[in-house]
Formats: structure tokens, C-alpha cells, sequence
């Protein structure tokens, strides 16, 4: 939407049809045209060299197969097309309590260890992925805080809204799911930044790849 707000044409493209229309409800609400379309970062659904900014904030991230999205975003963008997106760096509290929400839904479903994931936040993974289809890399890094009243407050709109805790919500016993919250919290109050409230810091990365030459 922030891109369409400056004249860009934009095609907005996501597996999930329930965020497509929540975005659909913004942009109506905004006076916005944008073109959404279900599909995934593996087979975006667009012709080769159509795009000329490709464009990812926390969601390749979440791609299966990194390898086809790196193919998939690099066969999309024409020959002076750029790939810019954004992934956390995974440390800090808030990635740390994430971990104890996937660890707990592992052990209820019974999945398997798999790979690590892949270090979307790492240039020279980046490099790896994206350098064989003629980009190179730069990396740079920022950071966010998160606010609250409390941290228990914070760590219940998280619970409500984020779709990974979500998700979580279907698949935990309620025993485990208050283990979760527990666990949670009390990473959250050991990394507490502000003593009226709540506010905790994580740190995150803008990539941006272009094409040699």
C-alpha cells in the first residue's frame, strides 16, 4: 500500500486468502488499486522479467523452499530489477520466546527435528542464493521496539494476532499452551527496557539485490 500511496503499480501476491483480504479492506478504505493474487514464493504466479521491484517484509522468510523462492523472485524481475526484503535476525527476547512456542508445538504434534532454516538474514547465504542468477547483495542492519502496557498485555494481542501464535493456539493443550505463556513472559520481564511499562528491542535486516552490471 505504501507503494501504491506513490504511484507505483503493485501486484500484492500471498498463500494466505484471509490476509489478501484483510489487504483488499485497507486498500478500499485507502482509495487504493492493487492487484492481489493467492499464490506462494516457490511459483509466483507472474511472467519472467515483468517486475521491477520485487519486494518481501517478513514473508519469503516464512518460504519452504528457499532455494525456489530465490529462483522464483529472480525470474521475475527484469534485467535492471531489484529484490529488496527485510528478515529478523533470530535473537533477542522476542525470538527467543518464539522458539519455546515452536519447540511446544513440535512436541504436541510429534513432528521431527528438520533442517535449520535458512539465514535469511546472513549476506553471504544471500549471496549464495541470489548470486547465481546475477545479483549481488548489501546488507543492512535496523531495529524495532516493541511497546505495551504490560508485557502480559503485549504477549496477548501476539497470542490473538500473530499468525504463527495462532496457528499455535489450534495444536496446544491449554496445559501447554500456559506453559508457553509462563515461559514467555518470563523472558520477557528478564529483557524488559522499560520500567513504567513494556518495551523490548529486536533487530532485523534490509537486503537489497541487483543485477551485476
Amino acid at each position: 500500500m505504501l507503494a501504491a500511496e506513490r504511484g507505483a503499480r503493485v501486484i500484492a501476491i500471498d498463500p494466505a486468502e484471509r490476509l489478501l483480504s484483510v489487504a483488499a479492506e485497507r486498500a478500499r478504505e485507502r482509495g487504493l488499486d492493487l492487484d492481489l493474487r493467492v499464490g506462494t514464493a516457490e511459483e509466483i504466479p507472474l511472467d519472467g522479467g515483468s517486475v521491477e521491484l520485487v519486494t518481501s517484509v517478513l514473508g519469503v522468510v516464512f518460504a519452504a523452499d528457499a532455494d525456489a523462492a530465490g529462483a522464483e523472485m529472480a525470474r521475475i524481475a527484469t534485467p535492471r530489477g531489484r529484490i529488496v526484503l527485510s528478515a529478523w535476525i533470530p535473537d533477542g527476547p522476542v525470538a527467543r520466546a518464539m522458539r519455546i512456542g515452536r519447540e511446544a508445538v513440535a512436541t504436541a504434534t510429534g513432528a521431527q527435528p528438520g533442517p535449520p532454516p535458512f539465514p535469511w538474514h546472513e549476506r553471504e547465504a544471500l549471496a549464495g542464493l541470489l548470486g547465481p542468477h546475477g545479483f549481488s547483495v548489501a546488507l543492512e542492519e535496523r531495529d524495532i521496539a516493541f511497546r505495551g502496557s504490560s508485557a502480559a498485555q503485549w504477549f496477548e494481542e501476539e497470542v490473538r494476532f500473530h499468525p504463527v501464535r495462532v496457528a499455535a493456539a489450534g495444536v496446544l493443550s491449554e496445559a501447554a499452551a500456559a506453559e508457553v505463556s509462563r515461559r514467555s513472559l518470563e523472558i520477557f520481564a528478564a529483557a524488559n527496557e522499560d520500567p513504567d511499562a513494556f518495551q523490548v528491542t529486536s533487530r532485523y535486516v534490509i537486503a537489497v539485490a541487483t543485477r551485476d552490471g
